[in-house]
């Protein structure tokens, strides 16, 4: 016979911890951190991005993101030499779950969108981005397609020169630079002012040559293009007609010609010895070894310039937007944007995560971490703007960036330009001969990828 004693001494036992399981239950669903690892079922939101410090940016402001909403995020780093073909390849191709969220280059736009990579943020964007805070010509040319978003910019980025201070502002040179150009040394604003005055400081006796500039070919990726392609604008040229796509009569015209011929052979001569190789680690590297009074790169890669262990003449190193020209004012753009992966199984976090990114608090701290904000009020407040030497060229620079192909043939007529404007760099070619390739060729790759009639 059961001792009913024992039996209450037992139920009460089963009372206690049901009331200290429920209560423990209760306690961590309060919890953010808890309540969103729950909701995503303990999933990570993987973000997919090259390797460099831009990326290690994102993943310490991440932790805000994680702390606010109790999301972990991941920031895979894969080497740049790798980047592209991994996510193409094994991502788009494979229609792969192993990234939620990838960091891309604005020309992926195009494939991204039309073979279905990218998710359609166009009416999300409307409610949870403030698009107020963005120029139009960024959100143009980071995140729309024809005519609808498929990313939200990320790391903003544009093409702008590091100078020597010493020599610019040395009495002597400026008076001899005056004597000869009758008008006075300093940074220059327009490209033909840049051309005399890489003239001036070219002297290969001494070691020292005006400028480094990007010529580099189809192993660089994208280098002569990136650093031509402002030049273009500047002087009036155009890759193909905004309005029919039309490559021939616009690539290949007397003032694109002559813009070619400008960049590849005026302005060559005065670059040191086998520049035909340079993209932004030449160039760099170029300049901190004192070879150079003027550098062409990317303002993500200035802060090595202001580095005194990086760079001896980070006392005296100052910084420019690039040039302009008689037919107006543009700037390579750089950087990339971020998408959502079609292919993801946590979309609504990863829209979340978009919305806090861009959110203006995000993009205040983003800064001053060291990423670069395409956020209006960001830019032009005091705190980034007295951030770095550079941080306030930057800001002028981008209202004035510019980008061309994002089509899903983009890579492929890449591969054209760079290939025929290093030929041209290299005398190979004259610069006639390498645009009318080029419109020959771009025309064949446009019209077999049904973009052009």
């Amino acid at each position: 016979m059961v001792n009913k004693k024992v039996i209450f001494q037992v139920a009460i036992l089963f009372l206690v911890v049901f009331l200290l399981t429920g209560c423990s239950s209760n306690s961590n669903s309060s919890s953010p951190t808890v309540r969103g690892a729950s909701a995503l079922g303990n999933h990570t939101l993987v973000i997919a991005w090259a390797q460099w410090k831009p990326s290690d940016y994102l993943q310490t402001l991440s932790e805000d993101f994680t702390r606010q909403t109790g999301i972990p995020v991941k920031v895979e780093q894969i080497p740049w030499s790798q980047y592209q073909q991994k996510i193409q390849t094994d991502v788009w191709a494979g229609k792969s779950d192993a990234y939620d969220l990838i960091v891309g280059d604005s020309q992926w736009l195009g494939r991204g969108a039309t073979e279905g990579h990218y998710v359609d943020l166009t009416d999300w964007s409307k409610t949870h981005v403030p698009w107020q805070d963005y120029t139009d010509n960024i959100k143009k040319f980071y995140c729309e397609y024809n005519g609808k978003i498929w990313a939200l910019p990320c790391e903003a980025d544009a093409l702008g020169f590091a100078y020597r201070k010493d020599l610019f502002e040395n009495p002597t040179e400026q008076a001899n630079f005056k004597a000869k150009y009758g008008y006075p040394l300093a940074p220059p604003k327009t490209w033909q002012q840049f051309r005399d005055i890489a003239e001036f400081f070219t002297r290969p006796q001494q070691h020292l040559y005006g400028c480094a500039l990007f010529y580099a070919g189809p192993v660089s990726y994208d280098g002569v293009t990136m650093g031509f392609m402002q030049v273009l604008w500047c002087l009036g040229g155009e890759f193909f007609d905004p309005k029919t796509g039309a490559v021939e009569g616009y690539v290949n015209s007397p003032a694109s010609v002559k813009a070619l011929d400008f960049y590849t052979r005026e302005l060559k001569q005065f670059t040191p010895p086998h520049s035909e190789n340079y993209y932004y680690n030449e160039t760099l590297d170029a300049f901190k070894s004192g070879e150079v009074a003027m550098a062409l790169d990317w303002f993500t890669f200035f802060p090595a310039l202001v580095d005194k262990s990086q760079n001896r003449y980070a006392d005296v190193t100052g910084f420019f937007e690039s040039p302009a020209g008689p037919a107006g004012h543009w700037i390579s753009l750089g950087g990339q944007g971020i998408s959502i992966s079609a292919y993801s199984k946590h979309i609504d976090e990863a829209k979340k995560f978009l919305a806090w990114f861009s959110s203006e608090d995000t993009q205040r701290k983003w800064a001053l971490l060291g990423g670069l904000t395409c956020n209006s009020k960001v830019l032009s407040s005091p705190e980034f703007l007295n951030a770095t030497p550079f941080n306030k060229v930057f800001a002028e620079s981008v209202p004035l960036l510019r980008d061309f192909y994002n089509n899903p043939a983009y890579a492929d007529l890449l591969n054209v330009t760079q290939e025929e404007f290093n030929a041209a760099a290299t005398g190979q070619v004259t610069a006639q001969q390498a645009m009318d390739i080029v419109a020959q060729k771009h025309t064949e790759i446009l019209k077999r990828a049904g973009l052009l009639k």
